[in-house]
Parts: C-alpha cells; sequence; structure tokens
C-alpha cells in the first residue's frame, strides 16, 4: 500500500495537536444558547443550496483534485435500514477536502461534523457550517452539554454524525494515531452503530506528480456498522468499542500489524517517527 511519507508538514509531537493557523476570529461564543443543530428555515434553505450545489460542483472537482475512488458502497445498501436509524461515523483526518469525500462516499446520507471550534468561528466557519459543521465546545461546559444533547436528538431522529476521533487533521499520514473516545461514548449514549472509515493513498502518475506535484490520490473505504457491547459496564463499553473502532479503521487503511504504530486509545499520545526504510527501526516517538 502506497506510504506518502511526506515531510511537507509540520507533525506536532502530540497526536492530537492542530497545526494549521486559523487567522480569523469572530468571537463567536459556544454556550448552551448556541444553535448547534441549527433548524431555523433561513439555515435549511441556505444547506439544501448548498447541497445543491456540491452535488452539481464540488463533489465532481473533488474527484478530479483528490483522485477520489470509493470502496464499499455496498455496505451502505447491506445495512441501509440500520444506518436510516442514526449513525457515527469515523476516519481518519488527512486532507482539508476529506469531508467532502466522507459526504461524497456515503451519498444520498446527508452527515453533520464535529470540527474544531477555532475553525467555526475562522475564515472559512460559515461554510463549514453550511455543510454540516458542528463545533465541539472548547472552554464552556454548559455549552458542551448542550451540543450532546442536540447531536443525541439528531442521531435519534435518524441523523448522520461524522467524527475525526484522531481529534486532528494531520495531511497525508498514513499511520492511524489513537482515538478519543468520544465518538464510543456517544454510540453507548444514545443505542446507535459506529461506521468505519478509512482514507489510503495511491501513487499519483507522472503528470500529477511532476506538473501539478501532486502528493498521493485517495481512496476512501467504507467498512461495517459497529455496535456496544451491552453486557459490558459504561466505561469499559466505550473503552472496547474504541479499540474495536481502531482495528476496523487500521484493517481498511490497509496496515499490517507492523504498521500498527499506534495504541488504541488516546492517553496523551506522542508521534513516532516512523520515516526510515523500513517500518519498526528508528523511532524517535514514543506512546
Amino acid at each position: 500500500m502506497f506510504d506518502p511519507k511526506t515531510n511537507k508538514y509540520p507533525y506536532p509531537e502530540q497526536t492530537d495537536v492542530h497545526y494549521l493557523n486559523v487567522k480569523k476570529n469572530d468571537g463567536t461564543v459556544f454556550d448552551s444558547n448556541y444553535p448547534y443543530i441549527d433548524e431555523s428555515k433561513k439555515f435549511l434553505r441556505k444547506k439544501a443550496f448548498t447541497r445543491f450545489l456540491l452535488r452539481l460542483v464540488v463533489f465532481p472537482v473533488a474527484r478530479v483534485r483528490l483522485g477520489l475512488r470509493i470502496k464499499g458502497r455496498e455496505n451502505l445498501k447491506k445495512h441501509k435500514e440500520e444506518l436510516k436509524k442514526g449513525v457515527i461515523s469515523v476516519s481518519n483526518h488527512v486532507h482539508m477536502w476529506d469531508y467532502i469525500a466522507v459526504m461524497r462516499g456515503i451519498c444520498p446520507f446527508k452527515p453533520y461534523v464535529l470540527v474544531w471550534a477555532p475553525n467555526i468561528r475562522g475564515e472559512n466557519g460559515k461554510m463549514m457550517r453550511s455543510v454540516g459543521g458542528v463545533p465541539i465546545p472548547d472552554e464552556d461546559y454548559h455549552g458542551l452539554r448542550a451540543q450532546t444533547e442536540a447531536v443525541g436528538k439528531m442521531l435519534d431522529a435518524g441523523g448522520w454524525l461524522h467524527i475525526y476521533p484522531e481529534g486532528s487533521m494531520w495531511e497525508y499520514y498514513r499511520p492511524i494515531r489513537p482515538f478519543k473516545v468520544g465518538a464510543a461514548y456517544l454510540a453507548c449514549r444514545t443505542g446507535k452503530p459506529v461506521l468505519p472509515l478509512a482514507f489510503t493513498y495511491r501513487r499519483p502518475g507522472w503528470l500529477r506528480r511532476k506538473v501539478f506535484h501532486q502528493i498521493a490520490l485517495f481512496t476512501l473505504n467504507i467498512g461495517q456498522p459497529l455496535y456496544a457491547d451491552e453486557s459490558l459496564p459504561r466505561r469499559e463499553k466505550e473503552k472496547d468499542l474504541t479499540e474495536r473502532c481502531h482495528e476496523a479503521v487500521c484493517a481498511l487503511a490497509r496496515l499490517t500489524p507492523e504498521e500498527r504504530l499506534y495504541e488504541p486509545l488516546f492517553n496523551d499520545s506522542k508521534r513516532v517517527d516512523y520515516y526510515t526504510e523500513t517500518y519498526g527501526v528508528g523511532y524517535k516517538g514514543s506512546w
């Protein structure tokens, strides 16, 4: 399986840390009064128009720009009735456009996605909201509680929520980083399944490499839904589901046992520097 192994991006020491610099801050407060799932007529009209533009323009452009291929769509058809009752999907976060790829891959489902709060306050915040972005309150407990309740109601109504459990975007990074338990927490709270997805890479052709300087082409791999083990205590249930989700994403990403460099659960996990000739040699980081 192709691994770009690019040194272009400043992957942080901590595996959940962002490295993008969001310049704008519009001052939006994500408290208990914020409309995390906005159901106003004005917003729904805007969202419907954005969806029209996505299907007409953005999806075709993304297919060309990313060289996007989608595998496993038969799993959506196979589990259609389950997914229509509400589902949480998880994937690795490896490109600015990978959520567009997710939306294209699971179409006609219309997902929401949890988004880093500074991104919603930033220069692309309105666009992110219009494609289903739901901010994660970063400093307000009451806001986080309100967001969780709003997301829970959306899932109970048959909605779709996408989560990046690694916690941040690391572009073109092949190893699957440790997962946080948020997706499993919501799945256990709502009784909804978790659908694992994974991005893998393909080597670009000569023209893309030499003329357009493209690092890799993308394939979105769609797995089968996972459910919580109801026989376990709550915290063990969340841990178990998180570990199984991590295992499923690693499998979809075609990682061999030797290539699974990280533990499943985030625990202040540190980056593993694996850019050597072979895996397992010259690691500079640690768990």
